[in-house]
Order: C-alpha cells, then sequence, then structure tokens
C-alpha cells in the first residue's frame, strides 16, 4: 500500500489521525504514488496556533537575519534541482524539462526574497508640520494562507511562503491535493536551511480545509491561485470574514498575429505557448488572432502542431505530458465534442490519442479549431488543455475589440514588426501582462504579476466604477524585437542594433 504522507504543524512532521485519504496518482500510468490525508480540524487548529505563536517571535527577528535563511534556502534549492524536477514530473505528467523550468522559476523568487530588506525600508519626511516629523513603517500582518493549485506545484506555493516569511509573516501552505510530493519537499529544504519551528506549516485536503482557513479568526491574509469558480468563492468568503485576499483566477489568453510579423516564429511560437504543460497554464495562448493577411499561415500551422507529440516526463522527444486526470481530460474532451457540434471546424484533432506503452495515461494530442466564434463553448470557457482556437479579424482595431470583450485579463500578446501598432496594443487592450513578440509575458518577481477582470480578485475589486479609487491597476509589457528590423510607429523609425 502507498504510503500516506506526512503534514507539517508546529515544526514537526506528523501523520495525520484523519481517516478519509486522498490518492496521489501518476497521471501517465495511473500508478498511486501516496496517500495525502485530509486534515482533522484539530490539526487545522493545531497549525494556525503554532503559526500564530510563531509570528509573535519571527515578526523580532532582525530582517536582514531573515534574509540570509532565504539566502540558505535558495542555495538548497539550487542543490536539489533535478531532484525536486524528478519528483516533480512523476506526479504531474511534466516533461522533465518542463519540470525543471517550473522549479527554476520558484527559485528566482526565492531569490528576489533575498532581497528584502531594501523592500522592507519605509518613508519619512521632515517638518510636516512645524517641528513634526513622520516616518512609516512596512510592517509584517501575522499568519498567512497560501492555496496552491496542480499545475505548478514548485513554483507557486514558492511565489508566496519564501516572500510573507522574509516579510515577517508566519504561513500555512494548502497545496493541491493532487500533487502535494513536491510542495512537501519544498517545506524539507526550508526546514534544512534553518526555517524556526513553525513559521511554516504544511497542511493537506480539499474544499473542507481551505473553508476551515478561510474563516478562521486568527488568519490575516490569503493567497490564491487557481479557477474562477474557486477563487470567487475564496474572495468573498475571506473578505467578508474581513482578511486580505489575493485570488488570481482563470484566463483566456489571446495571441494577435500581424501581417507584418516573421511567420516561422510566430508559428514556432504559437506551438509550444498553446501546447505545452499540455496547455494546463494560466498563461497559456489558448485563442490565435490572425489579423489580415496572416490567416494564410493557419493551414501551415495545422501541419505543424499536428507533428507534438506527448510522451512520457523522461522521454526526451516529447512535446509535453498527459493531462493531471481522467476528469481533466473529460472536461477537455466534451469542449471539443461541443465545438464540432456548434459548427467549428476542427483542424487537428487530438481526441483519440495513445501513448506507446502508457495505455492507461490522460494523453490528449494537439487540437486545433478554426472557424470558432465567440459564442461557442471553446471560446467562453478556459479549455485547460493542448487546444488552439483560431480566429480571423480584417484589422487590430477588431482584434483589440474582440481581446477587451473577454471577461478575462489575464495575458495577451501581440506579434508585429511595427512599433506602433505594438504602441497601440500594449496601451489599448484591457489585459494585465502584455507581450510584444513574446508568447507568454510572465514577469520576473521583481516586476508585478498583475491580472485585470475576471482574471483577479483583490483590493481593486472591493470598489465599485463610481467610488473613489484609491489604487490603479497595473499593466506589466514584456517585450523583444528583431535584431534586423526596423521599428516604426506615428512621428519614429528606429533600426534596433
Amino acid at each position: 500500500m502507498a504510503r500516506v504522507i506526512p503534514q507539517l504543524i508546529d515544526g514537526e512532521w506528523q501523520t495525520s489521525h484523519s481517516r478519509e485519504l486522498i490518492e496521489v496518482t501518476d497521471p501517465a500510468t495511473q500508478e498511486v504514488l501516496a496517500l495525502a490525508p485530509k486534515a482533522t480540524a484539530d490539526e487545522i487548529e493545531a497549525a494556525i496556533a503554532s503559526a500564530k505563536r510563531a509570528f509573535l517571535a519571527w515578526r523580532e527577528v532582525p530582517v536582514p537575519e531573515r534574509a540570509r535563511l532565504m539566502l540558505r534556502y535558495q542555495h538548497l534549492l539550487k542543490e536539489h534541482h533535478d531532484e525536486l524536477a524528478e519528483i516533480l514530473a512523476g506526479e504531474t505528467g511534466k516533461t522533465f524539462a518542463d519540470a525543471k523550468g517550473d522549479v527554476w522559476r520558484g527559485i528566482e523568487v526565492a531569490e528576489h526574497a533575498a532581497n528584502i530588506c531594501s523592500l522592507m525600508m519605509g518613508e519619512t519626511v521632515e517638518n510636516v508640520a512645524r517641528e513634526i516629523d513622520t516616518a512609516s513603517y512596512i510592517q509584517p500582518l501575522g499568519v498567512c494562507v497560501g492555496i496552491t493549485p496542480f499545475n505548478f506545484p514548485a513554483m507557486i506555493p514558492l511565489w508566496m511562503f519564501p516572500l510573507a516569511i522574509a516579510c515577517g509573516n508566519s504561513f500555512i501552505l494548502k497545496p493541491s491535493e493532487q500533487d502535494p510530493l513536491t510542495p512537501n519537499r519544498l517545506a524539507e529544504l526550508f526546514l534544512e536551511a534553518g526555517a524556526p519551528k513553525g513559521v511554516l506549516q504544511v497542511l493537506h485536503g480539499g474544499r473542507e480545509v481551505v473553508d476551515a482557513l478561510l474563516v478562521h479568526e486568527d488568519i490575516r491574509a490569503i493567497s490564491f491561485v487557481g479557477s474562477v469558480p474557486v477563487g470567487q468563492h475564496i474572495y468573498r468568503t475571506g473578505t467578508q470574514h474581513l482578511k486580505r485576499v489575493q485570488a488570481f483566477a482563470g484566463a483566456k489568453n489571446h495571441m494577435v498575429i500581424m501581417p507584418d510579423a516573421p511567420k516561422d516564429q510566430v508559428i514556432s511560437n504559437l506551438l509550444g505557448a498553446s501546447c505545452g504543460a499540455a496547455g494546463q497554464r494560466c498563461m497559456a495562448i489558448s485563442v490565435a488572432v490572425f489579423v489580415g493577411e496572416s490567416k494564410a499561415w493557419i493551414d501551415e500551422l495545422a501541419a505543424q502542431i499536428a507533428e507534438l507529440k506527448p510522451g512520457y516526463w523522461n522521454d526526451a522527444s516529447a512535446a509535453y505530458g498527459p493531462l493531471i486526470s481522467q476528469q481533466a481530460k473529460q472536461r477537455v474532451l466534451r469542449l471539443i465534442a461541443e465545438g464540432k457540434a456548434e459548427g467549428a471546424e476542427c483542424l487537428v484533432d487530438g481526441s483519440q490519442c495513445t501513448v506507446p506503452g502508457y495505455p492507461n495515461g490522460n494523453w490528449l494530442g494537439p487540437t486545433l479549431f478554426r472557424g470558432v466564434t465567440t459564442k461557442m463553448g471553446l471560446y467562453r470557457e478556459e479549455i485547460f488543455g493542448p487546444v488552439l482556437v483560431c480566429m480571423e479579424v480584417d484589422t487590430l482595431e477588431e482584434a483589440i475589440e474582440l481581446v477587451n470583450a473577454s471577461p478575462y485579463g489575464n495575458g495577451t500578446s501581440i506579434f508585429t514588426r511595427s512599433g506602433g501598432a505594438a504602441r497601440h496594443y500594449q496601451h489599448a487592450v484591457e489585459v494585465g501582462q502584455v507581450g510584444i513578440n513574446v508568447p507568454i509575458p510572465v514577469p520576473l518577481p521583481f516586476f508585478s504579476f498583475t491580472g485585470w477582470k475576471g482574471s483577479f480578485y483583490g483590493d481593486l475589486h472591493a470598489y465599485g466604477k463610481q467610488a473613489v479609487r484609491f489604487y490603479t491597476e497595473t499593466k506589466t509589457v514584456t517585450s523583444r524585437w528583431f535584431d534586423d528590423t526596423p521599428v516604426s510607429g506615428p512621428n519614429m523609425t528606429i533600426q534596433l542594433k
């Protein structure tokens, strides 16, 4: 029988007393890798109480000492990088290269947390009134909670607890029950780096555990990444109980392709951005918007996407791995079938995909649709699979109108050689992260990771459109230009070197 993984409570790895266990399976074979417990009410209370006690001591630790903990931690993460990637690949099905990228993006956040000293500095002004000086201080909140999804079990936990703890908070991590082995190993290394007792707790389970954390009076702040319905539930419940909440939710990311863009680079980038990680990324490109004559490239895109093959995580030739579960696969198959029934043209159909040697895997081949409309489920729903839909418009303005009409606003990109078109798009589009000739514009940790509209629920949503706005939204733009291409726009012509 598979082992029951422990929970980290009060500085010790403890076996849960829960009789409810969740199978953690290899999505390529259905082999049960481990059993995750559903934390009991007593275990949740014990973790929160320990985190509360730890906070009172940890907040008094000098900021440079907290930074040194993060320096030791990022060093250990780098030493164990490939080990972490192998654990991650085994429980998510990601290819080894993709798994290593997942771990590395998390390490970058731990590195950033080691710079916490300058980020914790406040502000001072002398003589704000006669003989009166004012100073502001940045201080920690208390016990914080992170609720993380299955698709990035290293990167997303590392988005959360290193920065929260470096700022002087204590932290309770509730990772996805579908792949908890990687988060447990991250926590083991954090203890090895010298983390004090109780500063980090790890609880396992499903919705019941999350709901208990959302309403507990000793929890001060909650971070979440996941689907729209769950994000809305966490935001509503947490704020109703007067907690700070940031909930990153779903997406429907568009790539706009202008006729002047380099065709080969566009197609190459679309392949990875749509099918990488089996499309199970909140930043995946799931809609390609072809402007004007660029629509002639769709047939070539179809020919190349059909060549992508999924495979087991240690298969170096595999483009991506299986979906996380049978339920996830059935949901994508439903959307593919509905798209066909609604009249979309399926140019490449991966519904019947098989991988030799792995008959029980949650495989889905690359799938490409043309003739999709905004009324179809293929367009309205976040697919979260290796499925790309193609839409065609005549002008850039039509493309912007299409993107802005979407209820989501997580990421988008435009491929063009025109500086004017790029400048106009990044300014006019109502999306939080914009790539210019970059397919997936995920910023490094020292930039804001932003979502707009239905892709994010946080402080900005606490104010109606008619209310006074105390915050502004951040738009993060990541761009690259082609080395030998003139970039032109209104009143400018620049030859980039």
